[in-house]
């Protein structure tokens, strides 16, 4: 066993890539007071926003860090689909993002709530949608990431929703809250080692 050291301006994470071959059984979708809202297209400005609020206690910075045109390829193309979860006053609350341009397969790239809704049930209705437009026609694989800075409860939820892990890799970035592509404040649960 060795510990292998990262550099202080970095953070490093375990990420876990999960699949499922087959499609779950239909179930009732559960109960929720948010509607999933499509974005076609969607503003490249709107769009951060929204990736940022639900993902910067998670250090999600990788849409941050690329350039607009480089953006608007990925969220433009129609096989990439790009979901808001808003609530009954109309706010974003969420983020769904559902990537078809590998053949016979969904990668759900992006999914999320805002964490004041955790604990809610609320995560179950998500993901319900997202299974139910991840498993379109000729569909043969709905897959994902997870790493070890997202939520705790994160990977076991995927597991219980259908998914099977199938490999583990190790990731190191320079840690977005150094760089000035998310807030010093973000992710308080991990440690910021270094300010240079």
């Amino acid at each position: 066993m060795a510990l292998i050291p990262v550099r202080e301006n970095e953070v490093a994470a375990v990420v876990t890539t999960l699949e499922m071959r087959r499609r779950p059984p239909l179930r009732p979708l559960p109960a929720a007071p948010l509607r999933l809202v499509r974005w076609h297209q969607p503003d490249a400005d709107k769009y951060r926003a929204l990736f940022r609020r639900v993902g910067a206690p998670w250090l999600w910075f990788s849409r941050l860090v690329i350039d607009e045109a480089a953006l608007l390829k990925i969220i433009h193309d129609p096989a990439v689909q790009v979901f808001a979860a808003i609530d009954a006053a109309g706010i974003e609350v969420g983020f769904l993002e559902l990537d078809f341009r590998q053949n016979a397969a969904c990668e759900i790239c992006y999914f999320a709530l805002i964490p004041e809704l955790a604990g809610r049930g609320l995560g179950r209705w998500l993901m319900a949608e997202a299974l139910a437009r991840g498993w379109g026609k000729d569909i043969k694989r709905v897959w994902l990431h997870t790493c070890s800075l997202d939520h705790p409860s994160a990977l076991n939820f995927y597991r219980k929703q259908g998914f099977e892990p199938i490999r583990r890799t190790v990731e190191t970035f320079v840690d977005p809250r150094l760089s000035g592509h998310l807030p010093p404040d973000s992710a308080p649960h991990i440690p910021l080692l270094s300010r240079r």
